[in-house]
């Protein structure tokens, strides 16, 4: 051990590039880990988000285009254009203490609306990790049709 522990100077000065990307790799993935928590939503994997649904809990809105909101759903979600998503809306107002969840094709702009949903004071917000992507890979059902 004591061998191992003299050698690392030796190792550090002749590999100085290869020790500095190291570092930052590693402050980089604290960075992230540190900005997870204090977003105020968490992800949702498919499953989890299966076992919310059968206890009844989250109003699902689905940020997909029009078309593939009718080629493919979550039974029971609502669609929200994303240009006509507004938190402050009062019907979205009326949810404010309930479970949230915000879907879209591929998880980007679901990200975008559940942080709007922070920001306008929503407590309980998440968000399906993937989108619908994820949950097509999961091969769980999906709903067709404006409904």
């Amino acid at each position: 051990m004591n061998d191992i522990l003299t050698r690392i100077p030796q190792f550090v000065a002749n590999h100085l590039l290869l020790v500095a990307a190291f570092i930052v790799i590693i402050l980089a993935l604290i960075a992230l880990e540190v900005s997870r928590q204090f977003r105020g939503y968490r992800e949702l994997t498919p499953g989890a988000l299966v076992q919310m649904i059968n206890r009844g809990e989250p109003l699902v809105i689905d940020l997909s285009a029009i078309a593939d909101f009718e080629k493919g759903h979550i039974t029971g979600s609502k669609h929200v254009a994303p240009s006509q998503f507004d938190p402050e809306n009062k019907d979205l107002a009326k949810a404010r203490d309930l479970q949230v969840v915000t879907v879209c094709k591929n998880g980007m702009e679901s990200g975008k609306a559940a942080r709007r949903l922070v920001k306008a004071g929503f407590t309980h917000v998440a968000t399906l990790a993937g989108g619908l992507d994820a949950w097509r890979r999961a091969d769980l059902p999906l709903a067709k049709g404006k409904k």
